[in-house]
């Protein structure tokens, strides 16, 4: 799968001309609020080289996201394995926007696009997205695209060091039709 596209949206590999402003994101101390910090431009350079060889290897990812009318870089969207040592496991959705780009619908478009992929390409039974329990605005997105939060699945990260941002907050959203039973349930 190269890419993706929504009415406004092209969810797509990363170009060169990606990093520019993909460091200048990473380094903003606004979009970066709910993380522990800024990253420095050879940090968001190694990240990007990481998508790339996810969506090479996959054919699915951490997307770059574009506006389609004008082709202007406005941030990532995707899907990825939740990594080892958290206390769920299954694919989680995720996004991140330059802040112009906030406010406009795209973060919603864009995760809405790689949830559908993920259950009609994938074949996935559940898609997982998780953020810092202040970070409303993911949240909000998160109600939109449907997920729900159990309050029983909150949990302290264990990449985040101690502090207000290590509490995370886990939301769920099954593909249609589909019932998942949880361990213990009759």
């Amino acid at each position: 799968m190269s890419e993706l596209r929504t009415d406004r949206l092209v969810l797509r590999g990363w170009r060169a001309s990606d990093l520019d402003p993909w460091a200048a994101m990473n380094a903003d101390p606004v979009v970066r609020e709910y993380f522990p910090e800024v990253l420095t431009r050879e940090q968001s350079e190694a990240s990007v080289a990481g998508f790339q060889a996810d969506l090479d290897r996959r054919g699915w990812g951490w997307w770059a996201v574009e506006i389609a009318a004008t082709g202007e870089f406005i941030g990532f969207t995707g899907l990825d394995p939740v990594e080892e040592g958290m206390p769920f496991s299954g694919v989680e959705a995720g996004w991140r926007l330059a802040r112009p780009a906030w406010g406009h619908g795209y973060a919603t478009e864009a995760a809405r696009a790689a949830v559908a992929y993920a259950f009609e390409g994938l074949g996935l039974a559940e898609v997982l997205a998780v953020t810092a329990a202040g970070n409303l605005r993911s949240r909000a997105v998160m109600s939109r695209l449907g997920m729900t939060r159990d309050p029983a699945d909150d949990f302290d990260d264990p990449e985040i060091p101690e502090g207000p941002l290590r509490r995370s907050v886990l939301y769920r959203l099954r593909a249609p039709g589909t019932k998942v039973r949880r361990p213990g349930a009759r």
